[in-house]
């Protein structure tokens, strides 16, 4: 059987504990979490896997 690796700061307490946090939030809570994530300028929208590098690519540019 494989170990479980945790990205650097990381153990298997914080991972429990991230978890469990996620489980117990309520839908309501989550949308606030979400909407707290996104810019009043920004959007959030599904891209089709194969277009993600060119939104990225326009975005850079876009930045620059």
């Amino acid at each position: 059987m494989s170990e479980n690796k945790f990205p650097s700061g990381w153990d298997e307490e914080k991972a429990r504990r991230v978890l469990a946090h996620y489980e117990e939030q309520t839908e309501e809570d989550a949308l606030t979490e979400d909407e707290a994530g996104v810019a009043p300028s920004e959007t959030v929208m599904n891209v089709p896997r194969d277009l993600v590098p060119k939104v990225r690519e326009l975005i850079a540019t876009r930045q620059s």
